[in-house]
């Protein structure tokens, strides 16, 4: 996926586990099939699971999470990642990596948002509100943490990297950005944010109700709209409107266009950028801007 991507494989982690962690070396190690972009993940018997940073910049997130994560997750309505150890760099990788305690749960497909507003909407919206509410006090920014505005060239050079194939109705789209740009800029302090809520992060119980939140690698301060995105990568309809419902200032007009605005950049730059190498994130990203476009 990425021009400085690792190898990374089961003999490389149970290499890694053998010589750094040899209280955990006789468990069976097994990689997590992922349309993730940021981390290989491996579970590790039956209660832990491996993340290895597949590029230098994601490296970085493990010192992140580490840092933050715990302190919380105590005020934060579901299970998240539990960090238990930092690896170093061994046997050719050059990187941080990291061992946390296993989450159960499924995942919804990329392209099968949840229609009716059934309890996920309102326990989603509840897990944003505790983000939100969280002490900003030593917070990093977010890896979202800009404006839309300053999101405009990069979201414009992919517009004009899609093709015919890619399906997307590039002037619909293109008018949909330019009305995110035109609607009010946030002006408050910032909050805490996942800024990463799509289907691959949010774990579902069997009866589909939220059973967790993972990968925390974006997390930090920024506009409370970049956590919106969930409204248009998880939910379509009465769902949407349901967790719009629920989430703290979900009233409020201009920080739903932002975050309409979000969830649609974010979507165009994966696309081109994926859509050779990453069938998840390019049905995600196609069904995020459908989605977009449907909602007006």
């Amino acid at each position: 996926m990425h021009a400085d991507e690792a190898e990374i494989d089961a003999a490389l982690v149970r290499s890694l586990i053998a010589a750094q962690f040899p209280r955990w070396a006789a468990l069976p190690v097994e990689r997590v099939a992922s349309g993730g972009t940021v981390n290989a993940v491996f579970r590790l018997g039956d209660e832990l699971s491996v993340r290895m940073p597949l590029t230098a910049a994601g490296a970085k997130d493990v010192d992140l999470e580490f840092s933050h994560l715990p302190r919380l997750a105590a005020g934060l309505p579901v299970p998240v990642p539990e960090p238990v150890a930092v690896g170093e760099p061994g046997a050719g990788y050059p990187w941080q990596w990291s061992v946390c305690r296993w989450l159960p749960g499924t995942i919804l497909p990329p392209d099968a948002g949840v229609a009716a507003p059934g309890p996920l909407a309102g326990q989603l919206a509840g897990f944003v509100n505790a983000m939100r509410a969280a002490d900003p006090a030593g917070g990093p920014p977010s890896y979202r943490s800009e404006t839309l505005a300053d999101r405009d060239a990069e979201t414009r050079a992919a517009l004009a990297q899609l093709k015919p194939g890619d399906g997307v109705d590039v002037p619909a789209v293109t008018a949909a950005w330019e009305t995110a740009l035109r609607a009010p800029a946030y002006a408050g302090a910032p909050v805490w944010l996942h800024a990463d809520l799509s289907p691959g992060n949010v774990l579902l119980t069997d009866d589909g109700r939220l059973g967790g939140v993972i990968d925390f690698g974006c997390m930090g301060l920024g506009e409370p709209a970049v956590d919106l995105i969930a409204a248009w990568n998880l939910f379509t309809g009465p769902a949407r409107e349901a967790f719009r419902a629920a989430v703290a200032g979900g009233d409020d007009d201009a920080a739903w266009a932002r975050g309409r605005g979000w969830a649609l950049s974010i979507s165009l730059i994966q696309l081109p950028y994926y859509r050779h190498t990453n069938p998840v994130m390019v049905a995600s990203s196609k069904f995020v801007i459908d989605e977009v476009l449907a909602d007006g």
